[in-house]
């Protein structure tokens, strides 16, 4: 008895998607929609991304959480626009609440819009944000097998950062075994280790993200190409 009701939350919100990708697509705006499980370091790595690439690119920030405005405030201070939404106890962000953010965002010569979804390993990746992609997040120190166990954020994923890995020496994790879980089902996922502490690796993520940027403001002023 309750399928219909859970197709209808999903149907709802795949057509709020539609219309904030259009908005969002029609200025040329790349949006990313990170997913990780609490404590992984989304809001440290985007603070490093932020640090420098704020400069090179207009940005701005959708925070989500359940409660407090604490990432909102830290993300604050690279003086980007960021906006917070509390989800008061659920589990993940729907496109009702982005296209909500709309009226507190400047989006015109926007170049990237960052959501740091609610941390879950599940219920974020289910719901359509109108995002361009998702960036999933996996700290070395949750173990290497949770891509296998929770497969499909890594199998929708089009870049997996790899955090934390200054505690490699610390625990029980191997990055061949994570890779290969992560990429089993999706073998264009990108992986790029990072560490947030020692500030490594961060170069292929934002060779990433220009790439991403280019490529969506030359498909917009291209929109008939494939």
């Amino acid at each position: 008895m309750e399928i219909p009701v859970i197709r209808s939350v999903f149907e709802s919100n795949e057509k709020r998607a539609h219309k904030v990708r259009e908005q969002l697509t029609k200025r040329g705006i790349l949006t990313l929609n990170m997913i990780s499980s609490p404590g992984a370091g989304k809001t440290t790595v985007l603070e490093h991304t932020l640090a420098d690439l704020a400069k090179e690119f207009s940005i701005a920030v959708i925070e989500g959480d359940l409660q407090t405005d604490n990432d909102a405030r830290r993300i604050a201070k690279s003086g980007v626009q960021v906006v917070q939404i509390n989800t008061e106890g659920g589990c993940h962000l729907e496109s009702s609440m982005i296209q909500n953010c709309f009226d507190n965002l400047t989006l015109d010569n926007l170049d990237i819009l960052i959501i740091e979804n609610v941390g879950n390993l599940v219920c974020p990746v289910e719901f359509d944000l109108g995002e361009d992609a998702k960036i999933a997040l996996l700290s070395v120190t949750e173990g290497d097998d949770k891509p296998e166990k929770y497969p499909l954020l890594f199998q929708l994923a089009k870049v997996l950062l790899i955090t934390k890995t200054d505690l490699l020496p610390y625990v029980d994790f191997s990055m061949d075994k994570a890779i290969h879980y992560a990429t089993r089902n999706n073998p264009d996922l990108c992986t790029i280790p990072v560490s947030s502490t020692q500030n490594t690796g961060f170069d292929p993520w934002y060779a990433w993200i220009r790439k991403a940027v280019a490529d969506k403001k030359h498909h917009t002023a291209s929109p008939n190409l494939s």
